[in-house]
């Protein structure tokens, strides 16, 4: 209810902000457009404390040109009545007052005139401390919606990345945007980044990582409907290990036989340290021999037809037809991970009760290093357990060269006998398999496992790959490019944060960078225009402060 007390709060509450006349609006003050007024409207209803809204405009019949245009206080008029009231259990509270606090303005002589202005409020305005929780002046800046993106692309969640950002800027007083806020801008950014479809955002995203690396290689397949169906790349990290460290390759796809996960598959290996390498990943929505002799093609294909010593996967039939007649001459091994879960899963009633089956079988597997040794062992196990006509051991004998340690130990396999990789990247990669992400967000995350998993071995590496390594086109492949550019950022951050550190303390000193960073920020937009028009988004070249807003004046 307005009383006399809410006149006092609203009048001291404008000491205190030390209002200033010139600020007001007054009839016949002229703005250069609709959006010009409007930033003012919201800066004034900012520094006096109420929050604004658009509320009506005249147009043009012809032309559709706006002439007029109103805007109010946030509590402007009032609810009307509702006939169903009386069977609401929960009805919402009242927030408006209609408050007949406005500003009007007319298109006059190629400007938009200011031709009434009502000022004073019915309702108490809101404290220094608390304005910045009115809708209308809360807003995710160019920097904040960078940070939010940073943060959303290394996995932190949405609550610990508020807090971050809190800090930051002060506390959530001087961050200018809310919990919801947040979340509203991050669903609207994977909207706007999915309108053209999965499809669209894989080829989207090829091209951007081409456009950073040129030895970026991508690859798909089709099928008879000219529908995608598989998908191949390897970064220039990839090349680069593979050149060195690929001459015995595992394939692993474990997650494309988990329907709760996205069909990624992955190529990898064994660096000088025996830690795990990745040479190539690709997503498998199609699991045929084709599909199969497609993936091995391309795989040589990304790597100038290099072809590894040794190759582990599961017991696919598929991929061992396709693998056969693509990679004849390299030697074929089973996972033995693979191996041995199948064999639990299809002879389980061999081991109930007691039995000794599967220690002896692990006895074959492992312990036997000789060949005449072996095959006497294995006779020994089929007659007691009385298994000669089990299809599924027939089998497993036909190819027993491929699994047994003493067949094994004639092929060079650096001591890998399994597909999988260290338990703490499959973790890792699990939490970007989930099917509720979409294809963008699965490939950031992936990223994301990449890179903390080179960060960990990269003083171990350093000095394997001392080379220089070419791409399928003859290039030279660099592992990172912008590597230059980013060490100028890391520095130039560095200097920014401690300067924002000491400037903050006083008022004198914050206006003197913030005016300096003003000019600075004009003119680095100014040289980037010149020098690299094409490279970068456009750029106003306003003066901009150095949250990001763009400074405005008015006549």
């Amino acid at each position: 209810m307005y009383t006399d007390k809410t006149l006092i709060d609203q009048q001291s509450f404008l000491m205190d902000c030390g209002s200033d006349i010139e600020f007001k609006p007054k009839i016949g003050m002229k703005f250069d457009s609709l959006d010009e007024t409007w930033k003012y409207w919201v800066e004034y209803g900012g520094k006096i404390g109420f929050g604004v809204k658009k509320h009506y405009f005249n147009k043009n019949k012809n032309t559709g040109f706006v002439t007029s245009y109103k805007y109010v206080c946030c509590k402007e008029g009032v609810r009307k009545q509702d006939k169903s009231d009386s069977l609401t259990l929960n009805p919402r509270v009242e927030t408006r007052t209609n408050c007949k606090v406005r500003l009007g303005v007319t298109f006059d002589d190629g400007k938009y005139k200011v031709t009434a202005f009502i000022e004073e409020n019915n309702h108490p305005l809101h404290l220094q401390e608390t304005f910045h929780r009115l809708a209308s002046q809360r807003n995710v800046t160019e920097v904040q919606a960078y940070e939010i993106d940073l943060a959303v692309d290394v996995g932190l969640k949405r609550k610990s990345t508020f807090q971050l950002m809190s800090g930051h800027a002060g506390g959530r007083d001087g961050l200018g945007y809310t919990m919801l806020d947040a979340k509203n801008y991050i669903r609207s950014k994977r909207q706007r980044n999915m309108v053209y479809g999965e499809v669209g955002c894989l080829m989207r995203y090829f091209q951007q990582q081409l456009s950073k690396n040129p030895s970026f290689y991508h690859a798909n397949q089709m099928d008879v409907e000219e529908q995608i169906t598989n998908v191949f790349w390897a970064d220039a990290r990839m090349l680069i290990d593979y050149e060195y460290f690929g001459d015995v390759v595992s394939l692993d796809t474990t997650y494309c036989n988990n329907r709760a996960y996205r069909p990624l598959a992955i190529f990898s290996g064994f660096n000088h340290h025996r830690g795990a390498v990745i040479f190539g990943a690709t997503l498998l929505y199609d699991e045929t021999a084709a599909s199969f002799k497609w993936l091995f093609e391309t795989f040589l294909e990304a790597h100038k037809q290099k072809r590894p010593l040794t190759i582990f996967t599961d017991q696919d039939q598929a991929m061992a037809k396709a693998l056969k007649e693509v990679m004849p001459e390299i030697f074929h091994g089973l996972c033995t991970w693979h191996f041995m879960q199948n064999g639990i899963k299809h002879l389980g009633n061999l081991m109930k009760d007691g039995s000794h089956f599967l220690t002896d079988f692990k006895r074959c597997m492992y312990g036997i290093d000789d060949e005449t040794q072996f095959e006497e062992a294995w006779i020994v196990l089929l007659a007691q357990y009385n298994i000669h006509e089990n299809t599924r051991l027939q089998s497993t004998s036909s190819i027993e060269e491929k699994w047994a340690a003493c067949y094994m130990k004639k092929a060079f396999t650096l001591g890998m006998r399994s597909t999988q990789l260290s338990e703490s990247i499959n973790s890792d990669i699990k939490i970007c398999m989930k099917p509720d992400l979409d294809i963008m967000q699965f490939f950031k995350h992936f990223e994301q496992v990449l890179k903390n998993k080179r960060y960990n071995e990269l003083r171990w590496t350093r000095k394997a790959r001392s080379g220089v390594v070419h791409d399928n086109m003859g290039n030279k492949v660099k592992e990172d490019p912008k590597l230059e550019s980013t060490e100028r950022y890391r520095k130039l951050c560095m200097m920014l944060v401690r300067l924002a550190t000491e400037a903050s303390i006083h008022p004198s000193t914050f206006t003197l960078v913030h005016n300096s960073l003003c000019d600075l920020t004009k003119q680095v937009m100014e040289m980037r225009l010149t020098e690299a028009p094409l490279n970068h988004p456009q750029y106003s070249l306003e003066a901009m402060d150095f949250n990001g807003n763009i400074s405005n004046t008015y006549s």
